[in-house]
C-alpha cells in the first residue's frame, strides 16, 4: 500500500499537510456517514492506516527507508496503530472516544457502531492514544536472529558442499541441510530463514546466520581466489634450474620447470588451478613461491665448494 497516494500527499509533505489531508478524507469516508457502504469502510480503514504511519516520525522513517512491502513484514496491524493519535481528529467529528468502546451514549460509539465494527477486527480502535481504553495492544514481536560459526575445509571451498546442521540436542534436534557455494570465503554469512530464536508471543521466528570460517590447509594458503604453494629449493637448483612436481588442491600433480637463475620469493603462475570466483565463475591461479633453503650445517666438502663459489664471485 502506498500511504502517500492513499492520503493524496507527496513524500515531502509536512505533518500539517498530512493531518489536513487525512481530516478531509476521514470526514468523507467516515463509517457513521456511510452506513452499510463496504467500499467506504475499506477506504476509511486504509486512510487511517496511512495516517497512523505517516503521522508517526519513527514509523514514517521506517516506511520511507524499507518501502511498503518490507514495512508490512516488520509491522503488524497492532504495531501500526499503536500510540496513533487518531482520537483528536475523531473528536472533531463529534465522537468522544475517551470512554472507550462498548459504551453507548452521547458521542460514544456503541458495539453496533460501524466505526467499532471496522476497527474491532484490527486489534481494536481502543488501542489508539487520545483516550481509547480497553484491552492492551498485543504487539507481535519477531524472534531474534542467531549466528552460528560453520567451519569448512579449503577443499570444500573448491567444490562447494552441502552440510547438515543440527539445531538443538538429542532426538529433538532439528536438522537442516544448507548448501555451501564454491568459492566462499571466511567471514561470509549464509542465512537460513525461520531457524533463529522463537518469538515470545507467537510471532515468526528469527533467522539463523551461518558464519563461514575456512580452516587452514597444510600445503596451500589462500590469497583471494589464488592459492599459494611454497616450494623450497637449494641454491644450486635455483641457480641452475630444475624440474619439480607441484600438487594441486584437487589432487593432481603438475610437472613444472623452474628456470635457471630463479630468485628467492619469486612466483610461478599456474593458471586455472586456484579457487573458483563463484559457483559458475572461473578459477583463480596456483602460485608457486620459491624459497631458497640455506643449510644451517655443512660438511667440510660443501664448505670448501661454497668458498670456491665465493672466490669466483657467486
Amino acid at each position: 500500500m502506498n500511504y502517500y497516494k492513499k492520503l493524496g500527499v507527496t513524500k515531502n509533505a509536512d505533518q500539517n499537510e498530512i493531518k489536513k489531508a487525512y481530516r478531509k478524507l476521514a470526514l468523507k469516508y467516515h463509517p457513521d456517514r456511510n452506513k452499510g457502504d463496504k467500499q467506504a469502510e475499506e477506504k476509511f480503514k486504509q486512510i487511517s492506516e496511512a495516517y497512523a504511519v505517516l503521522s508517526d516520525p519513527k514509523k514514517k522513517q521506517q516506511y520511507d527507508t524499507y518501502g511498503s512491502a518490507d514495512f508490512q513484514k516488520r509491522y503488524s496491524q497492532e504495531d501500526i496503530f499503536k500510540n496513533s493519535d487518531l482520537g483528536s481528529i475523531f473528536r472533531e467529528f463529534g465522537i468522544n472516544v475517551g470512554g472507550g468502546f462498548g459504551q453507548a451514549g452521547r458521542g460514544r460509539p456503541g458495539p453496533d457502531s460501524p466505526f467499532e465494527s471496522i476497527f474491532g477486527g484490527m486489534g481494536g480502535a481502543n488501542q489508539f492514544q487520545g483516550g481509547f481504553s480497553g484491552r492492551q495492544s498485543c504487539q507481535i514481536v519477531r524472534g531474534s536472529d542467531l549466528t552460528m560459526e560453520l567451519p569448512i575445509s579449503l577443499r570444500e571451498v573448491l567444490n562447494g558442499t552441502e552440510k547438515t546442521i543440527a539445531l538443538g540436542r538429542g532426538s529433538a534436534a532439528d536438522k537442516v541441510s544448507v548448501k555451501i557455494p564454491a568459492g566462499i570465503d571466511s567471514g561470509k554469512k549464509l542465512r537460513i530463514t525461520g531457524k533463529g530464536g522463537p518469538s515470545a508471543n507467537g510471532g515468526p521466528p528469527g533467522d539463523l546466520y551461518l558464519l563461514i570460517r575456512v580452516l587452514p590447509h597444510p600445503d596451500f594458503t589462500r590469497e583471494g581466489n589464488n592459492l599459494i604453494f611454497e616450494k623450497k629449493m637449494s641454491f644450486s637448483a635455483a641457480a641452475l634450474g630444475e624440474k619439480i612436481t607441484v600438487p594441486t588442491l584437487d589432487g593432481k600433480t603438475l610437472n613444472v620447470k623452474i628456470p635457471a637463475g630463479t630468485q628467492p620469493q619469486s612466483k610461478l603462475r599456474l593458471k586455472g588451478h586456484g579457487l573458483p570466483t563463484g559457483p559458475l565463475g572461473p578459477r583463480g591461479d596456483l602460485l608457486v613461491r620459491i624459497t631458497v633453503a640455506v643449510p644451517k650445517k655443512m660438511t667440510r666438502k660443501q664448505k670448501e665448494l661454497i668458498e670456491e663459489l665465493a672466490t669466483a664471485g657467486l
